[in-house]
């Protein structure tokens, strides 16, 4: 029987697995990263936001990503009918990177495991984790590979990184409700013929054909760009035919990208993520913490996936470190607590998103600057910024700047 005693094992190899395994590979300890897929492997959530490079850099990784010609994303474009709003993340309220990227993951993902791989890093793909027995001394944790081979591994401490594979979540029923409406997404990738040329070819845009249905639009440097509606999930399953068949219908929804992608080939068949939001009863536990999509994840629209995920694979490694130190580590305060502070100013925005309340606020016109840069700050990725209102009180702030607004359309009307 194959048994195998590292200090770490991470259980996913995507940005939140890299992450955290680029830092405590540095820091010296022993890991090893278990990864079910064959890289290089298809997965959505391909734009990042501002506040993940801080990530990249501190862990090593920015190098072999910026070398690889990614599409640069400066900001965001949100539109409704003729209603444009456009962000720029070089303004913004808190300091910090004002520009990230737009990738395939595939490329993307395997870039940071190629390189980890040369440094030594060992990780195993196609090894699925079937069994986890936590202990005193840390945990023991049951293997499998492609041909069904069983393997053990004992390690002392645990990071769940395998995103919507949620593999602790499942094995230690860690799963709750989420708060967000249920919501699914149906996407593909095309090749971009017709895409224009300048900058109007290279925005990510959130196309808006109703309060509660959006169209992304995501182009990459290759010559393809990754299309995808979100909506309620009823809304999406009343298309009829296959996955292909209710993305071609919907995309007649967009009167703005509609010309741009009809009768365009899909690079694969439309997948659909149903009822995408998740959240968990709790973010760590005696031996293991969970990170990123494995934890809570809230909605595509402001594209804060990524972030959340190597925002917390990279605290988790610290925090761990210092416990493989013998330091006193609080994981409630400094992890839980700090983390879920993050996710409840986002889930505040994407409440407010699919009650309207954030579009008014976007759409607005004459538009307030001040505001604007308070936002661009949130949509960056900085939301733990408490020095910016829009987090320090974004339970309260987007609704009354929404009334507001409302209240100043009125008087507007009335004038008239």
């Amino acid at each position: 029987m194959k048994k195998e005693m590292v200090d770490v094992l991470i259980i996913g190899a995507g940005p939140s697995g890299s992450v955290a395994a680029s830092y405590l590979n540095g820091k010296g300890f022993t890991i090893k990263v278990v990864e079910k897929n064959k890289f290089p492997r298809f997965v959505i959530g391909e734009s990042l936001l501002p506040r993940c490079m801080d990530h990249f850099k501190e862990t090593d990784l920015f190098d072999c990503l910026d070398t690889y010609g990614f599409e640069i994303k400066s900001g965001a474009r949100f539109m409704k009918g003729p209603e444009v709003c456009n962000f720029d993340f070089s303004k913004k309220h808190t300091k910090g990177w004002d520009w990230t990227w737009q990738v395939p993951r595939a490329d993307f993902d395997k870039a940071m495991t190629d390189t980890l791989q040369e440094r030594g890093v060992d990780i195993c793909f196609q090894q699925e984790v079937v069994e986890v027995d936590f202990n005193d001394a840390g945990s023991t944790t049951t293997l499998k590979d492609a041909q069904g081979g069983l393997s053990y591994l004992t390690a002392k401490f645990i990071i769940d990184a395998s995103g919507f594979g949620r593999v602790l979540p499942r094995l230690l029923n860690l799963d709750k409700p989420s708060e967000i409406p249920k919501h699914s997404s149906i996407f593909t990738h095309v090749k971009d013929v017709r895409r224009p040329e300048g900058k109007e070819g290279t925005l990510i845009t959130f196309d808006v054909v109703s309060t509660e249905t959006w169209l992304w639009v995501i182009p990459f440097s290759n010559g393809y760009t990754s299309i995808g509606y979100v909506g309620p999930t009823d809304y999406i399953n009343s298309f009829e035919g296959d996955t292909t068949q209710k993305l071609v219908e919907m995309m007649k929804l967009s009167d703005y990208y509609y010309d741009r992608f009809k009768n365009l080939e899909y690079v694969f068949e439309p997948k659909i993520i149903k009822n995408f939001s998740k959240s968990v009863k709790q973010l760590y536990g005696k031996g293991y913490a969970l990170t990123g999509n494995s934890a809570e994840f809230l909605d595509p629209v402001f594209s804060s996936g990524v972030t959340f995920a190597t925002e917390s694979a990279l605290l988790s490694a610290k925090l761990i470190a210092r416990e493989l130190k013998g330091q006193d580590v609080n994981w409630e305060t400094e992890y839980s607590n700090y983390i879920r502070k993050g996710v409840a100013v986002f889930t505040t925005y994407v409440k407010e998103w699919y009650t309207g309340s954030l579009q008014k606020i976007f759409f607005h016109k004459p538009e307030n600057p001040e505001i604007k840069r308070q936002i661009c700050a949130v949509l960056a990725g900085y939301v733990w910024d408490q020095t910016n209102p829009f987090v320090k009180n974004h339970h309260r702030l987007v609704k009354a700047v929404a009334h507001i607004t409302d209240l100043e359309k009125e008087m507007r009307l009335s004038e008239k």
